[in-house]
């Protein structure tokens, strides 16, 4: 039997925890005030006027805001965000699996990177809302955003777009993205109407291809898609799963992060804003290094690009056959519809040499290869007909 003593003592500690946390966040909201300089006024004024119930939310938002928005962002932006992230946890059918923290961390932030800050939440909420009204889980309404939303705004992928980082508003005018920022739009669809989500990527794949960003949304764990890149109603598929189990835990290019707007003690290293410190992150390659294919021995991985002679990669029949002149692949490149670093794969046998065949239109080439490694990227241009370059890797960077 428990003594009346120890439980005594059990509540007083945890009294004291509670008194010691509620100091240790009025702490971090009096330094975010003084740092805030001519703003404070904005951000007082948040706080004054949001509810008592949405106040955690508020507090959170400002107790842990980067330096430039605490210099910037208005009362009225900050509550709109606040009062329409509450609404959408609270009217989600999946509200009870979603603790207050996944909440704070991965619904309620206002930007994921160093996107533009804009006012994207009830616009989203009321445009969005009913795609997933039949939507009994965040993994299926998740899934469902992906099918639709870039359908209806009428955006796809391009290395066209103005800058990587793009807004949502950015890439809904433009109607092109890179995979960062259809992967932001794809975001703060999922936050608009309560599903914790955020933003996952590589700065540089270990083969040297490139550079990477995805998405990561909460369903009894994190899972992951390529937004714009929908796999049926699956979530944790995507061509980049072979790319993404090669990576490098311990390397700092080479490693996989998820993006936290609470602080952590990493750093998000941006491909394109290598000097930004102020995107934090956690850690997540081991993740994704599980998801490794295991092929037999002496078994590779290659890709295959066609281009036209500007550089823009052309969706051409591909035909490989081996040296007995079997057909082992037929199918087409990769256009400009995919993601820069998307590229055709298949397997073949390392140190093997095999006849590949391109055509688009009325032009066609015919090479013999030699597979030398794995992730080869075999690169045909088509306007003059010139023998492949064998690049191993390829070096495009999709950011």
């Amino acid at each position: 039997m428990i003594s009346s003593n120890h439980t005594l003592l059990v509540l007083l500690w945890c009294l004291v925890a509670i008194f010691t946390t509620s100091v240790s966040a009025q702490s971090l909201i009096e330094q975010a005030l003084m740092r805030a300089g001519e703003n404070a006024m904005q951000l007082r004024t948040a706080l004054d006027q949001i509810s008592e119930a949405e106040r955690t939310g508020m507090e959170f938002l400002i107790a842990y805001m980067p330096q430039q928005d605490l210099q910037t962002l208005t009362a009225d932006f900050l509550l709109g965000h606040v009062t329409y992230a509450y609404k959408a946890w609270h009217q989600s059918p999946w509200k009870e699996q979603i603790s207050e923290d996944l909440f704070l961390n991965n619904i309620l932030p206002y930007a994921n990177v160093t996107e533009i800050r804009e006012d994207w939440r009830k616009n989203f909420y009321d445009q969005f809302q009913g795609l997933i009204k039949e939507a009994k889980t965040p993994g299926k309404a998740a899934v469902k955003l992906n099918h639709q939303i870039f359908k209806q705004t009428s955006v796809k992928y391009s290395r066209k777009r103005s800058r990587p980082d793009q807004a949502p508003s950015e890439t809904i005018q433009t109607g092109v993205a890179s995979c960062t920022g259809l992967s932001v739009m794809l975001i703060d669809a999922c936050r608009s109407v309560g599903i914790p989500a955020r933003l996952v990527g590589t700065p540089l794949w270990s083969n040297m291809s490139g550079n990477h960003s995805w998405v990561e949304i909460w369903d009894n764990g994190w899972n992951f898609m390529g937004a714009c890149e929908p796999t049926g109603d699956d979530l944790n598929q995507g061509w980049f799963i072979g790319r993404a189990a090669q990576a490098d835990r311990d390397s700092r290019l080479h490693a996989i992060y998820a993006v936290s707007y609470k602080p952590t003690n990493l750093v998000f290293p941006l491909a394109w804003s290598e000097d930004t410190d102020q995107v934090w992150a956690v850690n997540v390659t081991d993740r994704y290094t599980r998801l490794k294919e295991d092929l037999p021995d002496g078994v590779v991985r290659v890709m295959f690009a066609t281009t036209d002679q500007n550089g823009e990669r052309l969706s051409a029949k591909l035909t490989v056959k081996d040296i007995s002149n079997r057909t082992i692949f037929q199918g087409k490149t990769n256009d400009e519809r995919f993601d820069a670093n998307d590229h055709v794969s298949i397997k073949v046998e390392l140190n093997q040499r095999y006849r590949v065949e391109v055509k688009h239109g009325t032009k066609s080439q015919v090479s013999m290869i030699e597979i030398k490694a794995e992730n080869q990227l075999f690169s045909f241009q088509l306007s003059e007909l010139e023998e492949p370059s064998d690049t191993s890797p390829g070096q495009n960077r999709s950011k």
